[in-house]
């Protein structure tokens, strides 16, 4: 009797167990939003541009395909590129902060030096466009970040949106367009409300490559296309 007692209980703790660590899966895996969400749809977002090498090609394909994205900039190279800046605005696409140097090391030493980096990177918007934006987003991610800083963008205003999806071009060396298609159709954590991670960096030519692909995969699955 003791040991059937004993088995049940051993059952029920590993059922529990199982539950937990799928539950922490699926949070991790989550995209972290600082504002509300819709259903259905997805966002494709650039990071680390412009770049005269890849983001007028990205831009192309847009205007091409019909749909608008998001471009999280790098203040330094908005600075000497305000042509294209503008001609992502006028072309109805979001813009909004990333970093103004990506210098890890440098926006990450303390809250301090993240609010700077930001309010720096929001000023280029400004000077070129007179736009002012609170949606920002964190070179790497938030998932890792020490609170404090996380806590500190919070504080200052701003929201922040991660990502669910990636199409990987920023970690598979040489990845084949094929390759980052896949990626982009493959590893959507939540597939009512994809936030799909691209860079439109320099050399980034492959995601230009695949982009097309994977934007009519998309609407071959019936996602509207919208604008962080």
């Amino acid at each position: 009797m003791k040991r059937k007692i004993v088995r049940i209980g051993f059952c029920m703790f590993l059922t529990a167990l199982l539950l937990f660590c799928y539950g922490r899966y699926q949070t991790l895996h989550k995209p972290v939003f600082a504002f509300g969400q819709e259903n259905k749809c997805i966002y494709l977002t650039f990071d680390d541009g412009p770049s005269d090498s890849t983001t007028p090609y990205i831009l192309d394909v847009l205007r091409e395909e019909g749909v608008h994205a998001t471009f999280f900039i790098i203040g330094r190279q908005a600075e000497l590129r305000p042509a294209i800046i503008e001609r992502i605005y006028q072309s109805g696409h979001a813009l909004v902060i990333h970093s103004y140097s990506h210098e890890y090391a440098e926006i990450y030493a303390s809250p301090a030096a993240l609010l700077e980096d930001i309010k720096k990177c929001s000023a280029v918007l400004e000077s070129i466009l007179g736009l002012e934006t609170d949606l920002y987003r964190f070179p790497g991610g938030s998932y890792s970040l020490r609170q404090e800083l996380v806590d500190c963008v919070k504080k200052a205003g701003y929201r922040y949106v991660d990502w669910n999806a990636s199409c990987r071009d920023a970690e598979i060396p040489g990845a084949s367009p094929d390759e980052l298609f896949r990626a982009a159709r493959d590893t959507p954590a939540d597939r009512s409300r994809i936030v799909l991670l691209l860079h439109d960096g320099a050399h980034r030519q492959n995601t230009v490559a695949a982009l097309k692909k994977i934007i009519r995969y998309y609407k071959e699955q019936g996602y509207e296309f919208r604008t962080l």
